[in-house]
């Protein structure tokens, strides 16, 4: 319950956090974010590691006065860091996929997240890679889907690069752009708890869509 606690007043202070990381770290910071967002996009087993929120507030934190990072700098890292996770991801849906999809009971992945993930793939196509960027943990799991398809790489590289500069730019900008309003600065943790919950609802929809079209089969036959 500790270790629960502690991950959730990470996740809503994230600003506060990150400030404590940059006098501990100093450049060192980079890495650490580089790291997170890379785990976030290229392992399938670490689809809880916060996306959307740390890019705003890693945003915010560039845009203060005296700030150990900058916007210029953090955005190319990141963006390289998602850029490189979903290449990871892709290559190990390409190798370990077939294993995974062909067990219900993989103790490894998360099997609904997967199947999440293929209804998405299955609806859109190759601009799933797009759009899940947008998506917590349908992000993580679509180019590993991707992988295991019949989707090239060149396709997929092409999906990947424009998904990745449009999610880190849009959340890095937005919280450089927002953090001077006072609103934000006074209520950031609710801010960064609105976008965890804002991000979740798009996949919470699918899921319930989903589970109400498979109740409603057996009546319509």
């Amino acid at each position: 319950m500790d270790i629960l606690r502690q991950g959730l007043d990470i996740f809503i202070h994230l600003d506060v956090h990150l400030n404590q990381w940059a006098s501990l770290l100093g450049p060192w910071l980079y890495g650490l974010l580089f790291l997170i967002v890379f785990c976030e996009t290229g392992l399938v087993v670490t689809p809880w590691l916060p996306g959307d929120s740390l890019l705003f507030a890693v945003g915010a934190l560039a845009a203060r006065e005296g700030s150990p990072i900058s916007l210029g700098w953090v955005w190319t890292l990141l963006s390289a860091a998602a850029v490189l996770g979903d290449a990871v991801n892709y290559a190990a849906g390409k190798w370990i996929g077939p294993k995974v999809f062909s067990r219900q009971d993989s103790w490894l992945l998360n099997r609904k997240h997967l199947d999440e993930a293929h209804r998405f793939y299955e609806k859109y196509g190759g601009k799933t890679i797009i759009l899940a960027r947008f998506l917590p943990f349908v992000r993580t799991f679509a180019p590993f889907v991707a992988g295991i398809g019949t989707m090239s790489y060149p396709r997929f590289a092409l999906y990947n690069v424009t998904g990745g500069l449009a999610w880190t730019s849009a959340f890095l900008l937005a919280g450089y752009k927002f953090a001077g309003l006072e609103a934000v600065k006074h209520h950031f943790h609710y801010v960064i708890l609105a976008i965890i919950v804002i991000s979740c609802v798009p996949p919470a929809w699918e899921v319930l869509k989903v589970r109400r079209e498979r109740a409603a089969a057996p009546s319509a036959s």
